[in-house]
């Protein structure tokens, strides 16, 4: 996710905010916030769901929609999300 520079602030008060209630939310396993090392501005949520239907749930909830309402207008780019495979894991 790429915010406006002078959102990022916002942005991070937003996530301050809901990461417990994620964290929490049913089927969550896991849940990160890195940010790029060299661009303050953009950010990545790594999440974890025991199944494709628990993130589906989560999609659909009040909890999300409440908060992509709040984020999605700090944006500067479009965001991009991907669902991923575990191919190796130690």
């Amino acid at each position: 996710m790429t915010f406006l520079p002078e959102k990022v602030e916002e942005f991070m008060d937003i996530f301050n905010q809901i990461k417990n209630a994620i964290a929490e939310f049913e089927g969550c396993e896991y849940i990160e916030l890195v940010r790029d090392k060299d661009n303050k501005n953009i950010f990545f949520t790594i999440s974890r769901w025991k199944e494709q239907s628990y993130l589906e749930k989560y999609r659909n909830s009040e909890l999300f929609k409440h908060t992509w309402a709040k984020t999605k207008i700090l944006f500067i780019e479009k965001p991009e999300a991907w669902s991923t495979v575990s191919l190796f894991k130690s």
